[in-house]
This record gives structure tokens, C-alpha cells and sequence, in this order.
């Protein structure tokens, strides 16, 4: 079991996933996964992300977090890169560095943590993954932090977008989330800068 953002990954999740997507237990998670990506795309119906020219100096297919901004870079090619709204770690949970993305996660499950679990005790210990009510919205990717991740979010949540609103993930419009999964892989590298 994997634990990032409050978030727990659990082996039986697979099976729920293939059941949301009406894909046979047994098939290859792979095959699950693209359908799952499949369905969310098709169900997005808007997005907030946008292509820009990024001067910065990092290499393509790289994830930029830039905290002032409340905007999550993805570089595409020499100057360019895909620009998304986010909202990150509220005051003392934000975190600045460098890692990796660990993850990949279709409607994941969450757990709260005992500190989610102080200030909000009426949440359940875990959401399963696709309710309604789950924070991590249609997908997560986990980074190589503890804890961490960069996911979804509810639709009570969306209007959080753009502030520092989280206990340290960062949280994106499920559009967005979904079409940034698409692009990214494991491995690929995170920058987090102010």
C-alpha cells in the first residue's frame, strides 16, 4: 500500500476501477487504465489549460510548479510548455523542491490522515474511489514524496482552484488533472519553485 496525499492506493482498487469501466477482472490493469483515461476524456467537457511560451530553461517534459502563480507548467518543447490553474498547500504545508512522479492513479481511493481527520472529523476514514465525495477527483499522480500528490478534485472543491488551499497536494480541475495524466509518465521529473 501506497500513501500520498492523504491518499491510500489499495491492490483491491483494481478491481473497482474495472468494474466502473465495465472492463472484465483479469484483463490487463493497462488495458483498464487507458479505457478509464478514455472515458474521463470524453466526459471533460471544458478546460482551463492553456499553451504558452515558457522562457524558462528546463527540458521538455518537465512538471513546473510555480507557487506565486498558482500554475502548474508542463514544458512540451524548447520555450513552450501546457499552463494550468492549480490551487497548492495552504500557509506551512506547501513544499519547495525537487522529485519525481511515482504514480499514476485512475478514481483512486482516499484515506484521510490523522491531521484531515483532526479538522474535519466527520469524514470518512476512507472515500472510495469515483464517489462523489472523494478529493482526489478523476485522477492522482502520486509524486516521490510522502503524502504528496498532484489530483483532481470535487465539485464542491473546483472553486479552490487558484488559492492555497491544500494540506500540501496540488489540486487541479479534473479536466486538467486527466489531460496532464496523459501526459506525463513515471519518472517524469518536478520541480517546485515559489
Amino acid at each position: 500500500m501506497n500513501k500520498h496525499c492523504n491518499n491510500v492506493y489499495r491492490e483491491g482498487n483494481v478491481k473497482s476501477l474495472a468494474k466502473a469501466f465495465l472492463i472484465i477482472p483479469g484483463i490487463q490493469s493497462a488495458i483498464g487504465l487507458a479505457a478509464g483515461v478514455a472515458a474521463l476524456l470524453i466526459a471533460s467537457g471544458t478546460m482551463a489549460r492553456e499553451f504558452v511560451s515558457f522562457p524558462q530553461n528546463y527540458p521538455s517534459g518537465t512538471i513546473i510548479i510555480k507557487q506565486s502563480e498558482r500554475k502548474l507548467y508542463f514544458t512540451t518543447g524548447p520555450g513552450t510548455a501546457v499552463r494550468y490553474p492549480i490551487a497548492i498547500g495552504r500557509a506551512g504545508k506547501a513544499w519547495q523542491g525537487e522529485t519525481y512522479v511515482q504514480g499514476k492513479y485512475i478514481r483512486p481511493a482516499w484515506e484521510a490522515p490523522w491531521v484531515v481527520r483532526q479538522d474535519h472529523p466527520q469524514f470518512s476514514h476512507v472515500i472510495p474511489g469515483g464517489s462523489l465525495h472523494n478529493p482526489m477527483g478523476a485522477a492522482a499522480i502520486t509524486l516521490g514524496l510522502s503524502e504528496v500528490a498532484i489530483h483532481g478534485t470535487t465539485a464542491g472543491m473546483r472553486r479552490s482552484v487558484g488559492t492555497a488551499a491544500s494540506y500540501g497536494c496540488i489540486r487541479m480541475y479534473n479536466e486538467d488533472v486527466v489531460d496532464l495524466f496523459r501526459r506525463v509518465s513515471i519518472g517524469t521529473r518536478v520541480v517546485a519553485i515559489p
